[in-house]
Order: structure tokens, then sequence, then C-alpha cells
């Protein structure tokens, strides 16, 4: 028994090294959601741009759309808001959701660096967010016509991300039910989304 009680050290240093060795393996970038193939979670709160208007989930375009958590103090949404921009041009409904921040700061970030979304909520608290299931921003969901989140993205969308893993998932769901959908596509593109 004395002999363990030296060795006791070790063995936990072993055990520690090896949980520290498959934690730095793992990519920060694979967050699942539990709400993926879920509705977007039920909201009323405030529109950025009078802070009165309320906007609730019905007020969500009965088409594919991507749902971006953003805010003035995110430093990652900065680089990413030009290609928002991008898209919103290309034809893409953006709705976003502005995380904790100054409504005066927010709308005059939309002045400066232009609006890509058709509307954004002022998510003061935080709720919408926690129901969401969000780390931090920027994250972005892509939501089905029918109010369901099929794909999430944690950091900064841009033109891989938006080629790779948003676009071809927009595309399907704008020609065709998820059904036929989730049907024609390969696991891999499906699982770059959980």
């Amino acid at each position: 028994m004395a002999r363990l009680k030296l060795f006791l050290p070790l063995i936990i240093f072993a055990a520690l090294a090896v949980l520290f060795w498959r934690g730095l393996s793992l990519n920060p970038q694979d967050m699942p959601s539990a709400l993926l193939n879920k509705p977007v979670p039920e909201f009323s709160l405030p529109k950025v741009s009078d802070g009165k208007t309320l906007a609730q989930k019905s007020d969500l375009p009965a088409k594919p759309l991507l749902m971006n958590v953003w805010a003035t103090w995110c430093i990652a949404c900065r680089v990413e808001h030009p290609y928002l921009n991008q898209l919103a041009e290309q034809g893409v409904p953006i709705v976003g959701v502005n995380l904790k921040d100054d409504d005066v700061e927010a709308r005059r970030w939309l002045e400066q660096f232009h609006n890509p979304y058709l509307f954004s909520v002022a998510d003061r608290e935080g709720k919408l967010a926690l129901d969401l299931g969000v780390f931090g921003a920027p994250e972005t969901f892509l939501v089905d016509a029918q109010g369901v989140i099929r794909c999430k993205h944690v950091g900064v969308v841009d033109d891989r991300v938006w080629q790779t893993k948003l676009q071809p998932l927009y595309e399907k769901l704008q020609n065709q039910t998820w059904g036929e959908f989730s049907g024609e596509l390969s696991d891999s593109l499906l699982s770059r989304c959980q």
C-alpha cells in the first residue's frame, strides 16, 4: 500500500496529461447546438432601429434566412460585417440579434458600417441568445422557411464558410422541403452543422 502512495502522483499526472492532450486536439468551432432541427425559440424584443417597436418570432420571413448574433463590442463582428453586407446585397435575408449591447451604439454601428439586416432585435439581457445556446458573438444560424434551425456556425462568416458550409444548405432549403433536402445530402455536409 505504501508503494501505491508513492506512484499515486505519477498516475494522477498521467491521467491529467491524457485529458489535456485530448482537449487540445478538439476543434473549438465544433460546438453542437441543442436546437439543431428545432424551432427558433419564441421571442418578443425591441428592434435596434428605434428601441420601441417589438419584433417577434412571427416576424421572421417564411423563407430560409440567416440569424446572426452580433455586438458592437465584438471585434470579430467587425471583421464579419462587410461580408454580411455582401450577402444581403445578393438577396440573402439576415435577421440580427444584437447581444447585450447599447442601442445607441448599435444604431451608430449600423449607420456607419451599413445595415445588412431585415431587422435586428436588441437582446439586452441575452435571453434570446441563451435560448439559442449562444456561446458568444458572432454566431450564425441557418433557419428554414418553417422557422426551424438547420445549421449553426460559431465564429466569423466569411467567403470560405459561406461557400463550403452555409450556401449549399441555404440553396437546397430555398428549393425543397427539409425531408427532400436531408435525403439528398451527404452525412459529411450535414455533419458540418453540428
